[in-house]
């Protein structure tokens, strides 16, 4: 699989252990091969769109309600299910906070911009639903659909002339490193994107302006003349 079909590692080790829950609990043989057969790891740097980048894609957003949940998305540094299934409820203009149901029922609260919060408001007069932030157009009583949310964004990708291997979970990525530019503490940016480890946020580090003008500036003065 990894070599002839180049699968990911994740779907890798999903096929390593339908074959292992094949052998040792159905048939009850033992194969200790499996005990030494191991995914090679990957360490994949995630595509960031820059803060002009992120305007442009979501300028480009034609529907009025998919560019607002995108927008919120980016604003609060959200996973795409969690964009879709904000409820009215979650919002807590008071402390200008938003209330997360994250992974594995893991529950935060994220800090809400002024303007997203506006943005909400108005989104939601054009519907008025007693539950759902963003309902779907054709069920009433449902969050509107990840996959549909995720093709507009790929149209405006495509629109806006951004040719990165970008998607919707890249916003999420972007929010982090313009965070981390402005100067805002690892701790705190790991709090807000509900990352049970700080290694996961750390890679962030890497993508910053800050880090690649660290390098670039030696590097030019290193070559002139070459």
């Amino acid at each position: 699989m990894t070599n002839e079909k180049k699968v990911s590692r994740s779907t890798t080790t999903i096929a390593l252990c339908g074959v292992k829950f094949l052998y040792e609990k159905t048939l009850r043989r033992e194969w200790p091969t499996l005990e030494l057969i191991r995914p090679a790891y990957e360490r994949r740097l995630p595509a960031v769109l820059s803060r002009d980048e992120v305007r442009r894609v979501l300028k480009e957003v034609r529907n009025p309600a998919y560019q607002a949940c995108l927008k919120t998305i980016y604003s609060c540094g959200l996973r795409l299910s969690e964009g879709t299934h904000l409820q009215v409820r979650d919002i807590d203009s008071a402390r200008m906070l938003v209330l997360i149901h994250g992974k594995r029922k893991k529950d935060r609260y994220v800090p809400l911009p002024e303007s997203t919060l506006n943005l909400l408001r108005a989104q939601w007069r054009l519907h008025r639903h007693p539950q759902w932030l963003f309902p779907s157009p054709r069920r009433g009583d449902a969050p509107i659909n990840t996959f549909t949310l995720s093709v507009a964004f790929q149209q405006a990708l495509k629109q806006a002339g951004i040719h990165k291997a970008a998607h919707v979970h890249t916003l999420r990525h972007s929010y982090a490193t313009h965070l981390l530019e402005a100067g805002v503490n690892l701790r705190i940016i790991q709090e807000n994107l509900g990352h049970g480890s700080a290694r996961t946020t750390q890679i962030y580090t890497h993508l910053t302006g800050e880090v690649r003008a660290a390098l670039t500036d030696p590097l030019n003065r290193l070559m002139q003349g070459l």
